[in-house]
């Protein structure tokens, strides 16, 4: 059994007039040349991609410095006066402990000794980044 249209169908509607636009188009772009194109579509994909590289590594700039203590835990109560603190440093110029100046390593690693004194005792972490931007982490400890 065949289906016959009584008028014309729908797709051959779109594909006639799908081929007039392109007539038309190619008549108008006759003058133009193909490897203009090539070339402003080739600067526009290497200008994106350039912004996309700028911002994915100024990022680290704009975050400004950061600290993470992995240990001790902040309000942890301690039953030795000896207290090592670690964590990580990241984007940091100039760090301190307690106003005391400290040293990290190529990898950013904190890795050092304080004595506590019985009972209640803050420590400070201070970090600076080269642009003066500051943040500081302080642990609450007991002594005990």
């Amino acid at each position: 059994m065949k289906i016959q249209f009584n008028s014309i169908s729908p797709v051959r509607v779109a594909a006639t007039r799908a081929c007039e636009i392109l007539k038309y188009s190619s008549n108008k772009m006759s003058g133009f040349n193909f490897k203009k194109i090539l070339i402003i579509n080739g600067v526009s994909i290497l200008s994106l991609a350039l912004l996309v590289l700028i911002f994915f590594q100024s990022k680290e700039f704009l975050a400004g410095p950061s600290i993470v203590i992995t240990s001790p835990q902040n309000g942890a109560t301690l039953s030795s006066s000896l207290l090592h603190v670690d964590g990580v440093a990241k984007r940091v110029s100039f760090i301190t402990l307690n106003d005391r100046q400290i040293y990290v390593d190529e990898t950013g690693k904190i890795s050092e000794e304080l004595l506590l004194q019985y009972g209640y005792n803050i420590i400070s972490l201070k970090a600076t980044d080269r642009f003066n931007r500051k943040v500081e982490k302080r642990l609450e400890l007991v002594y005990q």
